[in-house]
């Protein structure tokens, strides 16, 4: 078979075990790569919305896919984030070619590369509000079914999908403001350290930019969600990408063989850990 040209996939928010995740385009999706790095950075399975009676077969398919990944020599790195926060109780274990932690700082061919779920940032995901965000959480998986089926006649109709949610965001000030105040903080942390890249989830809201403050600049990187925007990070010999998947794109297979590229990478996690403990509300 061949394989999508990536040595690193970063894959955030498929949130598993809600009925807006995409499972079958994310196994389709998994079955083309064979990076030497897989990063889920967080919210992979959603821990908020779990529930025994609604985790169909493909959605079991998504980890069946990841494990085999490993068993062909993909390093896995999980790293949690506020849907799957039940799992930070075990971060630091390790297993042949997987791993949990709760940030990953990567040297990727010389450059610094900080990543992290990002709901650090997020006042919403801790407290009081905390259990507010969950009722939103369930909300938002009914507009999501009732965005399906608007593109559902909307293509029938020969016109254009659209995004119920990404309209409402979009309608929102405060929305927006919020998405780039969170970029815009993940960034300034992130040039005070001196890395090249930082790279977030959380946001649902895929991103490739640089931020430029008075202390010297970063490039900022988001690898969007698999509830809407389907997308994933992409790290080739030209760089980072950010990849929208299209069911076209495995139709007509317009793929390159799997070859050994020469990308650098080494791990290095303490250094991260006291900007994670740094940005903890003081009880």
């Amino acid at each position: 078979m061949n394989y999508r040209e990536a040595e690193i996939v970063v894959l955030s928010d498929l949130h598993l075990g809600t009925y807006g995740c995409h499972a079958k385009e994310i196994v389709q999706y998994l079955r083309h790569i064979r990076p030497k790095w897989l990063i889920l950075n967080g919210d992979i399975i959603d821990g908020w919305q779990f529930s025994k009676r609604y985790f169909p077969a493909s959605h079991l398919q998504v980890i069946k896919e990841i494990l085999n990944l490993t068993e062909h020599g993909t390093r896995v790195v999980y790293i949690t984030g506020n849907h799957d926060e039940m799992l930070r109780r075990y971060s630091g274990w390790q297993l042949s070619h997987f791993q949990l932690t709760d940030k990953l700082v990567l040297e990727i061919d010389g450059k610094m590369t900080w990543i992290f779920h990002g709901d650090v940032f997020d006042a919403t995901t801790k407290g009081s509000a905390k259990f507010i965000a969950k009722l939103g959480g369930i909300g938002y998986d009914w507009l999501i079914l009732l965005n399906r089926l608007i593109n559902w006649f909307l293509i029938r109709l020969n016109r254009p999908k659209m995004s119920l949610s990404k309209k409402i965001k979009n309608g929102v000030k405060k929305a927006v403001s919020w998405i780039d105040n969170f970029e815009q903080t993940a960034a300034e942390l992130a040039i005070e350290k001196g890395y090249d890249y930082v790279i977030c989830g959380h946001i649902h809201q895929p991103q490739h930019r640089v931020i430029e403050t008075e202390k010297g600049k970063v490039t900022y990187l988001n690898s969007g969600d698999w509830i809407e925007n389907l997308t994933s990070l992409e790290y080739t010999q030209l760089g980072w990408n950010i990849y929208h998947y299209q069911e076209s794109d495995f139709a007509t297979a317009p793929l390159v063989p799997i070859r050994s590229m020469n990308t650098v990478v080494d791990v290095i996690t303490n250094e991260v850990a006291m900007h994670i403990h740094s940005l903890q509300p003081v009880s």
